[in-house]
């Protein structure tokens, strides 16, 4: 698993790997956003942590698709699959080397470009732990949906329609938990536990789930 780790996170940097294209997608779509709203910073830091939680979201969906098609396209699926190591925990180490690489980056950067949203620093440090709670799980979710779509010529759309409903709770949950660090009347404890809840339930289902499909589609 480690070697797996090691191996997805260093091709996720190369040349090609796409670790920075969400990245990419993620700041211009929190950049651009003033443009669209308008002058209102009150109107901007009311709705900041939905605009990044948003935002995150949508750049997760961007590379879901690369989780196993490179391995398909070059023969490594086959020998992971056939390997000693069960094929659910080879899933597991490549889901936390793609979130490591896409999501995590996203994750660091919120504090910086919630000052595009007229964020407080209190409402960034909130989104900011809201992300390492709840992306997890968008990544464990886009497994399945990349497993799923990975024996057809054009999946990467099928991913996005798969996953987005199913990682909807997570948003739900991510930017209650954001709403309430900065609104006494907003509950955040709560919230931000069913988000973590989220994600313990994904890391378990969505490996086992993903490794079924990779079986079925190699067979």
């Amino acid at each position: 698993m480690i070697a797996v780790f090691r191996r997805d996170l260093r091709l996720a940097f190369a040349g090609g790997g796409g670790a920075m294209t969400g990245v990419i997608f993620f700041l211009a779509v929190v950049a651009t956003m003033p443009f669209g709203l308008g002058p209102d910073l009150n109107l901007l830091s009311r709705i900041g942590p939905a605009i990044l939680w948003i935002g995150a979201l949508l750049s997760a969906l961007l590379t879901l698709d690369r989780l196993f098609q490179a391995d398909r396209d070059d023969g490594t699926l086959d020998l992971l699959v056939m390997g000693d190591t069960p094929l659910p925990l080879v899933v597991l180490a490549k889901c936390l080397a793609h979130w490591a690489a896409s999501s995590l980056p996203l994750v660091l950067a919120t504090p910086v470009l919630g000052l595009f949203l007229a964020q407080e620093p209190l409402a960034s440090g909130a989104v900011m732990l809201t992300l390492l709670v709840g992306t997890p799980a968008i990544t464990f979710i886009g497994a399945v949906g990349a497993a799923v779509a990975i024996a057809l010529p054009r999946g990467g759309l099928l991913v996005s329609v798969l996953v987005l409903p199913l990682a909807i709770p997570v948003l739900i949950f991510g930017v209650s938990a954001s709403y309430g660090a900065v609104n006494a009347n907003d509950p955040f404890l709560s919230p931000l536990m069913i988000l973590g809840a989220l994600t313990l339930f994904f890391a378990v289902l969505g490996p086992i789930a993903a490794a079924a499909a990779l079986k079925n589609a190699g067979d």
